[in-house]
């Protein structure tokens, strides 16, 4: 990143793009004088210091850091460890318990590939329709233009189903963009950038084509729910335009609840309409099962004593995730404990109170209305949304 960032080259530089994007309206002596004084700034302070920082991180920083990763090896760790997971869950959940219901998820999720691999008539054990996925030509696109365009067309078909579960929208639509080149390297495959609150600029789904192998067709639809709509997009957004909230409750966030509801969405993609294609539905069981390995490897490398290399290892054996995203994955494990713990924990609370109301409501139960008590007010601990789910059904009764 640092690399990046003190290019040699100034005018392919991340700096130079206001200069490359001046308004034709500035006079041309105005124009010169500014992009002379913005090269020298470029070229004599920016360029300069973020070399030095890079190396100062290489040569007298990195060579001093510890080379143990557990969170709990750091002084009254394992209290700081517990004190992350409750963050990031916002439940009392404990390392051995989360790790359970991650290696339960696991062995679950890992059935359900298997029936999507009997559908689809592959002859050969798990691991080796594993290394089909990963390897053969037809589940990758060849160029960026074309991974932008199918996901463009994906949320062309997505937006057309979802009034069929939802009743609120947000005011503000959303964009899908390829992740800028001084990033990409770095970046996460794809993500969320939030509307203005006023509904005025739009929100951005990013897609990262860095490394297209990292971004197989069959996982299309599921990252769509996911990252856009009715995913984060839905979320952050309606809660945005909740003015009837103070500030920080309209832009905070609980990773359990955005993560959750997130992840809770990928879960209904057949009741909504799409996962009609058998592998799409297996880009769905990969990436539930990302999100349930990340319950096993986090509290793995934190409160078991995994190295990194194990932890890749678990991930590689279990998925059919690119190499690069999951050392890309377990480093940030490494390096933001239990954060990576609340979308699977948030998704299970949401799906568990969902099937409470729909037991205690029968006939009345309404999916529009559900989805719009776990929206309306914004994001919140499981513990109060559990009570709030609870006092809506009792309103019903």
């Amino acid at each position: 990143q640092l690399a990046a960032l003190a290019s040699a080259n100034t005018e392919t530089s991340v700096f130079w793009q206001p200069i490359k994007n001046m308004p034709v309206a500035i006079p041309g002596a105005d124009r010169e004088r500014l992009t002379g004084q913005y090269r020298q700034l470029i070229e004599k302070t920016l360029a300069p210091a973020y070399r030095r920082l890079g190396d100062f991180i290489a040569t007298e920083y990195a060579p001093r850091a510890r080379t143990t990763v557990a969170w709990s090896d750091l002084p009254n760790g394992q209290a700081w460890y517990r004190l992350r997971i409750r963050l990031a869950t916002t439940t009392d959940l404990t390392a051995d318990e989360i790790h359970s219901i991650g290696l339960a998820e696991v062995a679950r999720i890992r059935g359900e590939m298997e029936a999507v691999k009997d559908q689809v008539g592959f002859k050969g054990d798990l691991e080796q329709f594993f290394h089909f996925l990963e390897t053969d030509p037809q589940f990758y696109f060849t160029d960026s233009a074309q991974l932008l365009a199918g996901y463009r067309a994906t949320k062309v078909r997505i937006d057309a189903l979802l009034p069929g579960m939802f009743a609120d929208f947000p005011k503000a639509d959303y964009e899908v963009r390829l992740v800028e080149p001084f990033r990409a390297a770095s970046a996460a495959g794809a993500f969320y950038q939030s509307p203005s609150a006023d509904g005025k600029r739009p929100g951005v789904f990013y897609v990262n084509a860095y490394n297209l192998k990292a971004q197989p067709i069959f996982g299309m639809e599921t990252l769509s729910l996911h990252e856009a709509a009715p995913g984060h997009h839905f979320q952050i957004a309606i809660q945005q335009e909740l003015t009837g909230l103070p500030r920080f409750r309209r832009f905070n966030n609980y990773v359990a609840y955005a993560e959750g509801w997130a992840l809770y969405c990928e879960s209904i993609g057949k009741e909504l309409g799409v996962f009609t294609d058998p592998y799409q539905y297996y880009g769905r069981l990969s990436d539930e099962m990302l999100r349930a390995m990340r319950l096993v490897v986090d509290t793995g490398l934190h409160a078991k004593g995994w190295s990194r290399e194990r932890a890749i290892e678990y991930m590689l054996d279990n998925s059919t995730m690119a190499e690069s995203d999951v050392i890309a994955e377990v480093e940030r494990y490494i390096v933001t404990p239990g954060q990576a713990l609340g979308y699977k924990i948030g998704q299970l609370r949401i799906s568990a109170l969902r099937a409470r109301a729909e037991l205690a409501l029968g006939s009345r139960f309404d999916i529009k209305a559900f989805h719009s008590q776990i929206l309306r007010d914004g994001a919140v601990p499981l513990g109060v949304l559990e009570a709030k789910i609870d006092r809506w059904i009792a309103a019903q009764s």
